[in-house]
Formats: C-alpha cells, structure tokens, sequence
C-alpha cells in the first residue's frame, strides 16, 4: 500500500480492463478513493467489486460516455458521493479503422464520437466540480499517432481524434490554470489490452513492434504509472504537456 493519492477522490473512465484496470487498481493501491465507468455491462461493476473485497474504495458503473447525459449523472453523482473530484482520467475510447479510401463520413463521425466527443464530455461535467473544489488534475488519453503517420493501420480518423485530443488538452490548460486545474495528455505507443486486440489485426501489430526502440508491446501498468504521477501532487508544476509512452516509436528507429 502507497500513499501518493492519499484521500485522492479520482474518476477512471474505461476500467473494464486494460490501461483502465490497471490504473484503477493502482490508484487505489496508492489511497484514491476512485469512481470507474465502462460501456461494457456489468464490467466495471466487476473490477471495483474485486478491489472492494481488497478493502480499497472503489465503486463502478455501467456509462455509455458518448451520451452526454449520461456522462454527466455519472459525474455528479460520483461527485455527491466522494465530496468533489480531485483527478479525472479518461481512458476510455471506441475505435474506427479503415484506409482512407475506403472511410465513409459515417465511420469518421462515429471515431469522432467515441474517442473525441466522449473526452469533451466528462470533461464537461467535471470542470465546474473542479472549479468549486478550487482545482484538479484531468489526465487525457491521446494516441501516438496523433503525432506521425502510420498508413499501415488506416487511421485518419483515428489519429484526427487524438490529435484532437492533445490540442484540447492545452487549451483546457490554459482556461484551467486560473481556476487551479491541470491538464495533461499521454500519447500511448501500442499497448497489450482486450481492446486493441479486438481492434488492431495480427499484421498491424507486428508491424507497430517492429517500429518501437524498445520492442514489446506496452502493458496496462506502463501508462498506469504515467498517469499516476499526472494525477498524483508530484507533478503539480506540470500541465498542457502531451507525454509520448510509446516504447520510443516517436523517437527513432532502431
């Protein structure tokens, strides 16, 4: 047990499995009282419940964070029943894949919604919280390939969202800074989950690893420690910055 967010009352977005799970438990590890959400029925419900019986508090819900009104309740209550909101994560995100060529205005729109759209949502419903309880840390979930082309996994739409995303992020920054909240962005590289699993083909993921310095794929807990230290008082000097945890694939080739 830890004690860098000692009394942290932390909302996780997307903690079914994956980057979420992992941050989830280790926010909690480290002494957050966290609020998580998945669109997976039941899924987020499952994942508190097992930190519960660990003894941490930890409580989860099913949230479809593409419809605002739903965002937002789950917010407000979890905002009524932690006394405010300290760090909001978000993490979760939907996927669209196609080359360009082949991408419809409809796919594009339903990328847009669900790994771009659903950020400005919770975002949204937490800032006021965030304003009242004089300040916070929101951690964004932004991609690497908001920063370099990859045409092998067709993903304009993809990376027009996470651009997005880092572009958000630094504005949110500057709005905040007065009000005492931070914003920061990571920029994940490939990372092992159910999720890019279901999403990323066989090909893809070769050709991801082969392009990473460090050549693994990443793991949940690999950003969970990033995103700990953005949610944690270690990083208070810290906000509008985009951090690249990609095993080096923005860096250099090998």
């Amino acid at each position: 047990m830890g004690t860098r967010l000692e009394g942290k009352r932390v909302l996780i977005t997307g903690t079914a499995g994956g980057q979420g799970e992992a941050a989830q438990r280790l926010f909690a590890e480290e002494g957050a009282r966290v609020v998580g959400c998945d669109l997976q029925d039941g899924a987020a419900e499952k994942t508190a419940a097992e930190l519960r019986e660990q003894g941490h508090d930890v409580n989860g819900f099913t949230v479809d964070l593409a419809e605002p009104e739903q965002a937002k309740k789950w917010i407000d209550d979890a905002a009524g029943s932690l006394g405010g909101i300290d760090v909001l994560y978000n993490n979760a995100a939907g996927f669209g894949f196609a080359p360009f060529a082949e991408m419809t205005i409809d796919l594009f729109r339903h990328v847009l919604r669900v790994e771009l759209e659903i950020v400005f949502n919770t975002i949204s419903a937490t800032w006021p919280h965030m304003v009242a309880g004089e300040g916070g840390s929101i951690v964004n979930t932004a991609s690497y390939s908001a920063l370099r082309g990859i045409a092998p996994l067709g993903q304009v739409a993809h990376a027009a969202a996470k651009g997005g995303v880092v572009a958000m992020t630094k504005s949110l920054a500057a709005e905040g800074a007065a009000d005492g909240i931070r914003a920061n962005a990571m920029s994940p590289g490939f990372v092992k989950s159910p999720a890019t699993d279901a999403a990323v083909p066989k090909e893809g993921r070769e050709w991801q690893l082969a392009n990473h310095l460090i050549q693994r794929s990443g793991l949940g807990e690999d950003v969970a420690y990033l995103a700990l230290y953005l949610a944690s008082d270690e990083s208070t000097w810290v906000t509008g910055q985009n951090y690249s945890i990609d095993g080096g694939a923005t860096a250099g080739w090998r």
